[in-house]
């Protein structure tokens, strides 16, 4: 399915959505179906899994990546520093904290793209606009970084660069997902505490 196909899709069901979303302010609403469908094509407004690797294995600080996913497909496996916020509770003020920060690249993602594509196209009704989709999504990811071999005799200092990077950040993400799913919950719980505590304090 192509990305305009999956975005479309996604737009559908996010009108469907916002008919049982909270409205949560005035500004909400401000794009249309057709505006944020030409924002979502924009290469601007997604970065490439070669891209996100290369953030992680330099650990950018100025990102900040949020799984979609259900929790337990989270906890199944998940891009190294990531945060899950399930697609459903994306409006949900607990999870505020995540959205506001603007000093920080906001990634998401999930399996493909029409959960992204909703969750850009929520978040910009929010008043969101530092967001950005991973294109393809953990398909893409597993595609090109966790599946990427190098093929031939001789490689060009680019090529090794590029495949170094996607090397560490399959090490990397390998190494995150072999922890025990009991601390990748308790690793969760702190990142939502430390997040109420940036706006003002925690329940």
């Amino acid at each position: 399915m192509n990305f305009r196909v999956s975005v479309s899709l996604g737009l559908l069901c996010f009108g469907l959505m916002a008919a049982v979303l909270p409205h949560r302010d005035n500004t909400i609403g401000q794009l249309s179906p057709k505006q944020s469908l030409r924002l979502l094509e924009n290469p601007d407004n997604s970065v490439s899994a070669d891209e996100l690797a290369s953030a992680i294995v330099n650990e950018d600080s100025a990102i900040q990546i949020i799984d979609l996913r259900t929790s337990s497909e989270f906890l199944r496996c998940n891009i190294p520093g990531s945060v899950n916020i399930p697609l459903a509770d994306l409006a949900n003020k607990d999870y505020s904290a995540y959205l506001s920060q603007k000093d920080k690249k906001i990634i998401f993602y999930s399996n493909g793209d029409i959960f992204s594509a909703e969750a850009w196209t929520i978040a910009n009704r929010m008043g969101v606009a530092n967001c950005y989709v991973l294109k393809g999504g953990l398909n893409d990811w597993f595609k090109t970084i966790m599946l990427s071999e190098f093929k031939g005799e001789t490689i060009t200092p680019a090529e090794n660069e590029l495949f170094e990077v996607r090397y560490k950040a399959r090490n990397f993400f390998t190494q995150m997902n072999s922890i025990p799913d009991s601390l990748k919950g308790k690793f969760l719980l702190t990142k939502k505490t430390e997040a109420k505590k940036l706006v003002g304090g925690c329940e």
